[in-house]
């Protein structure tokens, strides 16, 4: 059983099991495209952009526009998580602990979620017929300036928009330091102060077209104490779920009966798009 249970023990003079601070679940699940798999590995097929060819005479060929087509493998792999509630435990507590047990599972499984598509969005991509092959993030914003700032964001949107990334969905996945950061680096007289400052104190969470997402779950950068942003559009990122996440609650018989919490998962993502992934280089952030 847990070593910990018995920290809720009846002489806490608690009604309810105190769930410590923490992320709930996944913050990027519902910004990014899901799709359903089975096995071990999926591949995505891509298909370029052509051009129109110019008719220049009566009667002349059809002209043969070959469309390129490309693909991006995802690998998907299980996740779990399980916990023992002794029986004794439950005649000493004040209640029945198991649905909070749940609970924190399903959080952990939510940020195990968001730790594969950040990891996904910079990282290594797997292309080719069999996905032998390999392709790094191609759109960085590099670390010319302390924390995240307005012309991070801007040249971000610059780069958004030249890849004709659509406007809409679009995210921006930043830690409570890079938020802050704004303030700190938009003068007061600026025009987009105002916004600025209403994006931090949560008042509203779009600017510039983007979607913010806070965490503090991001990739440390190559310099101390530093972060890497992410901003995508929702087609950029796919998370593929061969199980979604299940929960089992019942007694284990091996272990004198006890309540067994048991949740799993099985996921993998993939940067499927890679004009519409863009990376933010923070030193501080």
């Amino acid at each position: 059983m847990s070593t910990q249970i018995t920290t809720a023990f009846v002489q806490q003079y608690k009604s309810n099991l105190l769930i410590l601070a923490q992320q709930k679940g996944s913050r990027l699940r519902n910004s990014v495209r899901v799709e359903s798999m089975t096995g071990t590995a999926a591949y995505f097929d891509r298909l370029g952009a052509t051009a129109a060819v110019l008719r220049t005479t009566r009667h002349g060929d059809t002209p043969l526009v070959d469309s390129p087509h490309s693909r991006r493998r995802v690998s998907t792999a299980p996740y779990e998580w399980a916990d023992l509630i002794d029986k004794a435990d439950k005649v000493r507590m004040l209640i029945e602990p198991t649905s909070d047990y749940a609970l924190n599972a399903a959080n952990a499984m939510g940020r195990a979620m968001d730790d594969v598509l950040i990891a996904a969005a910079s990282g290594l991509a797997y292309t080719g017929v069999d996905g032998s092959g390999t392709q790094a993030i191609t759109l960085q914003v590099a670390a010319s300036a302390t924390n995240l700032t307005l012309v991070k964001i801007l040249t971000t949107k610059e780069y958004l928009d030249e890849g004709e990334i659509d406007g809409d969905d679009r995210y921006m996945v930043v830690s409570p330091k890079m938020m802050t950061s704004l303030l700190g680096t938009t003068e007061v007289k600026s025009a987009d102060y105002n916004s600025i400052k209403a994006l931090v104190q949560g008042q509203l969470d779009t600017f510039l077209g983007f979607k913010f997402i806070t965490t503090n779950r991001l990739a440390a950068n190559s310099t101390a104490n530093g972060h890497l942003a992410l901003a995508y559009q929702r087609r950029g990122l796919v998370l593929a779920i061969g199980e979604d996440v299940r929960t089992e609650i019942g007694p284990r018989a091996d272990k004198s009966y006890s309540t067994q919490v048991f949740v799993a998962m099985d996921i993998g993502a993939t940067r499927i798009e890679d004009a519409a992934v863009v990376e933010i280089d923070c030193i501080g952030g």
